[in-house]
């Protein structure tokens, strides 16, 4: 169940799943991830699939839209405004209101050009010079087009009572996202909407 689970939000995703196959390997899958569609500020993705009491949630954004900047933080103020983000996002309850069917967050992965340096001096300080300069060289070639990725991975034990995704406290808490284009499958099949601070709910 699990591993069809994983599939599910990439079958919305034909051209990326078939680069995926052509390649045969992760890190090719990410980069042509990124790839993916237009990089405009103020969009954002998301793509969900529930299946039984397993939903899934793939977000993407330009980090514009979260943080205000694409390029690598470097001042003081910058350094928060991204550890604030990674703060949000790592609270998805709240973010995609996830409470009426008692879900919890089994897995929660952010990737992102911008988490770069404090991921890995949190993990291996010993490689910290080298780390630094993979980061340094990577954010040269990302240029002024910085994404963040979000992959969430919850077990709602009441899943028959999660009636919508409500997406309003996303848009309050990163304003500069102006809207969201999902992907849903779910109990009533597949169906994609775009989601806008105005209209911020998407029925199951």
């Amino acid at each position: 169940m699990r591993h069809l689970l994983l599939a599910l939000p990439f079958a919305l995703l034909p051209l990326v799943a078939a680069q995926a196959h052509e390649h045969g390997h992760d890190h090719d899958h990410e980069h042509s991830h990124d790839s993916l569609g237009a990089h405009e500020h103020g969009v954002a993705s998301l793509n969900a699939a529930l299946d039984g009491n397993l939903l899934e949630l793939q977000f993407e954004s330009p980090a514009m839209n979260l943080v205000g900047f694409e390029h690598a933080a470097k001042s003081d103020a910058d350094k928060a405004k991204v550890a604030a983000a990674k703060r949000e996002l790592e609270q998805p309850i709240s973010l995609f209101a996830l409470t009426s069917g008692d879900c919890k967050a089994t897995q929660v992965e952010l990737q992102s050009p911008l988490f770069g340096d404090a991921d890995h001096d949190h993990d291996h300080d010993h490689d910290h010079d080298h780390d630094h300069d993979h980061d340094h060289d990577h954010h040269d070639h990302e240029g002024e087009h910085s994404d963040i990725h979000a992959h969430y991975r919850f077990e709602c034990a009441k899943a028959n009572e999660l009636k919508q995704l409500n997406l309003a406290e996303l848009f309050k808490r990163f304003p500069a996202t102006e809207k969201i284009q999902v992907q849903l499958i779910g109990p009533n099949g597949q169906q994609g909407v775009e989601l806008t601070p105005a209209q911020p709910r998407l029925s199951f």
